[in-house]
């Protein structure tokens, strides 16, 4: 089962008409998690006029909530789940914090200021499939190393992370179905010589690469 959701925690802001706008948004995994980033957000802008949260979770969008947070009803925290929604995200928060600059946005400006601010969070955290894979760890010689990097971008598996020591570590996320052939590619590109330190089930990101 796979899903898209933002690859990372990320922040943006925009001013209009003398109000400042400030997204945050993160990726969770249970509406706990959620609630508990949401609060802490508020603790830090405790000071703002609004903070507009909006929540997805559930490989299905099962659990989907929002709230207004004293703007008028349906301007801010209803368009913004809405767009979470249309755009098959889930397993986040957003936050769209507001500083009233003393201009009245009416009703259309504000559905418009806080989807808008949204969504430059959203373009900030970048968005990712979640698939059910394999993370696993590698010790080869330095020698391979090149020849692994090449191979990544046949797109068959990511590296996640990269140790230098006597050896390089390199821990790697495929999907389940590539496991066979990127254990192939390693014992090929380094004549078997390479050692499997580890392989776990695990949920892997994948971003996705906007081509406009």
């Amino acid at each position: 089962m796979s899903y898209k959701t933002v690859y990372k925690e990320a922040e943006a802001e925009q001013v209009i008409q003398r109000s400042r706008f400030i997204t945050h948004v993160s990726p969770v995994d249970s509406y706990e998690e959620a609630q508990a980033y949401v609060a802490m957000i508020k603790e830090e802008y405790k000071d703002a006029t609004h903070n507009v949260p909006a929540v997805v979770i559930g490989e299905k969008q099962e659990l989907q909530w929002m709230s207004d947070d004293g703007e008028p009803q349906g301007t801010s925290g209803p368009p913004i789940l809405r767009m979470l929604v249309e755009e098959g995200l889930t397993n986040l928060v957003v936050v769209v914090t507001r500083y009233f600059g003393g201009v009245k946005l009416g009703t259309g400006g504000l559905v418009r200021a806080y989807s808008g601010s949204a969504k430059l969070g959203l373009e900030a955290a970048g968005i990712c499939t979640v698939t059910d894979g394999y993370v696993m760890e590698y010790l080869l010689d330095y020698s391979h190393l090149a020849k692994i990097n090449n191979a990544e971008q046949q797109g068959d598996f990511h590296i996640i992370h990269t140790e230098y020591m006597d050896k390089v570590k390199v821990t790697i996320g495929c999907k389940t179905e590539a496991e066979g052939l990127v254990i192939k590619t390693f014992n090929d590109i380094t004549s078997g010589t390479c050692e499997l330190l580890s392989k776990k089930n695990e949920k892997i990101s994948e971003k996705i690469v906007d081509s406009n």
